[in-house]
């Protein structure tokens, strides 16, 4: 595995094509690595997770979780990937030119955007070797139609690219020739944010709502009203009154 920055994106590659950058011991060690490299790296404005091989990731190790304990099936280091990806506030793209499986799917979904060419292929494998797709539920589930979730978990049914646009797993399906342009263009856009204001609508967007509708409202005027009078905020607004570009997007 390895990582590369250039020009703000941060670029996460896994690199075990001889066993499908299937999640082992030591492709976890390494990917918490680089998540935590990159997330720290004040000079990535983006990061993007993509793959060597033909396949993005074939989920867990199976043959390093046979007869294994709780530790070795990578039950705390799964999570904190998944978690990792979820909330850094770093904005995430995932970037497939492969079939994605079980837990591989569970990381396109932590991640905020998801790119794929046509021949990709998706699949929530686990019932059909006798476990339940538990963790990856907490990355997948937001993500889903309920309809489309129900199906999918409980057939362990292959589905297309095209399919996964469908119910939201990803952002877009285009050809192979095409994915590092639409990458890119993604890229591009994400890095015409502010950071802070990034993140900030990073926590926006998992934040449940109260149930009370004022409350809301008062808890995101509150938190609307500080983002204003912040230095970003503050920057943006002089920079769109004096017709230039501001200081986050001139700087990069």
């Amino acid at each position: 595995m390895h990582r590369d920055t250039i020009d703000g994106v941060a670029t996460i590659t896994l690199d075990s094509p001889a066993n499908r950058n299937a999640l082992s011991a030591q492709l976890r060690r390494e990917l918490i690595g680089h998540l935590d490299a990159a997330i720290a790296d004040e000079s990535a404005r983006v990061i993007v997770l993509t793959h060597t091989g033909t396949v993005f990731c074939a989920g867990m190790d199976l043959k390093e979780s046979r007869g294994a304990g709780a530790e070795q099936q990578g039950v705390t280091e799964v999570p904190r990937i998944l978690s990792t990806i979820w909330e850094s506030p770093t904005p995430v793209i995932a970037r497939l030119t492969g079939p994605a499986r079980a837990g591989g799917v569970g990381i396109v979904a932590a991640c905020d955007l998801a790119i794929a060419n046509e021949e990709a292929t998706f699949a929530f494998s686990e019932v059909r070797i006798g476990v339940i797709p538990a963790v990856i539920s907490v990355t997948v589930l937001p993500r889903l139609f309920p309809r489309a979730a129900h199906e999918l978990f409980l057939t362990g049914e292959t589905f297309d690219a095209r399919r996964a646009v469908e119910i939201g797993l990803l952002n877009r399906a285009v050809p192979a020739a095409e994915v590092d342009a639409e990458v890119a263009r993604y890229a591009a856009m994400l890095r015409l944010g502010a950071p802070l204001a990034l993140a900030g609508t990073k926590e926006l967007l998992r934040r449940s709502s109260s149930g009370v509708m004022a409350d809301d409202f008062a808890a995101m005027n509150t938190l609307s009203a500080g983002y204003f009078a912040g230095e970003e905020g503050q920057e943006g607004i002089r920079a769109f009154g004096e017709k230039r570009k501001p200081s986050w997007v001139a700087a990069g």
